[in-house]
């Protein structure tokens, strides 16, 4: 997949990078990315040398027909563990056990704290479960990664991906081996991952906003839901009115017409 994909992709957007040099050449680490566009768990893994996994939805892999296994293999190949998300808690624990088990084999793991893609650019908050519970588990330093302009190659609707170059920002390790032990401790989980996502700020140069993306994103769609219907009323409204105001006009040329001897 790393020539398949990977070649043509940093030959076709050529990806600048800063931070290579904090990537271990061996052994486990956490990748904490910030997420903008679908396209970051490919430029990230195109300009690393190592594999990285990622988590991602089962119904990739579990979908019928051709283009069910097409996308299976895709996913399998460029390195996704599949997470059944039909319930919010078994999901958690089963991205943290994928997570656990990936780097207990000494390799890389990408993870994006935000839990799902920012809806306008802007970084949100991290949830404190998956990133810091696995991290203290394992003793695995994190890898605080910054991508930028990703959302700007593919916005939402389009089809052709514009080219340009985006980028990718990987901090230093940060050692959370003084909270071991206390990977059930909330406020601990809460302390780890607010120092991720404060790192991964400073490497953005994002606007932090101090709520979830997936409350954001409610936000939005309860937003354009109420502007629809309010737009589907002023059309009914004004479809009234002038239903009203034809009959009205109808009933006066009908009354002068009485009107004439």
């Amino acid at each position: 997949m790393k020539v398949t994909i990977g070649g043509p992709l940093k030959l076709a957007f050529r990806p600048w990078v800063e931070g290579l040099e904090n990537v271990p050449a061996e052994g486990p680490a956490i990748l904490a990315s910030n997420h903008l566009s679908f396209s970051d768990s490919f430029f990230l893994p195109a300009v690393l040398d190592r594999k990285v996994t990622f988590i991602a939805k089962a119904e990739y892999f579990t979908t019928p027909g051709i283009k069910g296994r097409l996308t299976a293999a895709f996913f399998k190949g460029v390195g996704q563990l599949p997470v059944d998300r039909s319930g919010a808690r078994g999901a958690g624990e089963a991205a943290i056990k994928s997570g656990i088990e990936v780097l207990e084999r000494g390799e890389l793991f990408g993870i994006y704290p935000e839990g799902t893609r920012s809806p306008d650019g802007r970084l949100y908050r991290g949830k404190p479960g998956g990133l810091a519970r696995v991290a203290l588990a394992t003793g695995a330093p994190v890898l605080p990664v910054a991508m930028i302009d990703t959302e700007k190659i593919q916005p939402p609707g389009k089809v052709v991906p514009k080219l340009m170059r985006p980028g990718i920002r990987i901090g230093r390790p940060l050692d959370f081996s003084r909270y071991q032990g206390m990977e059930h401790d909330r406020f601990v989980l809460r302390a780890v991952t607010d120092e991720v996502m404060y790192e991964i700020m400073k490497l953005s140069g994002q606007e932090y906003v101090d709520m979830y993306a997936t409350a954001m994103k409610r936000q939005l769609a309860d937003a354009a839901k109420a502007e629809k219907e309010a737009s589907k009323a002023a059309k009914a409204a004004f479809a009234q009115a002038e239903k009203d105001q034809a009959e009205k006009d109808q009933a006066a040329e009908e009354r002068a017409e009485n009107e004439q001897p």
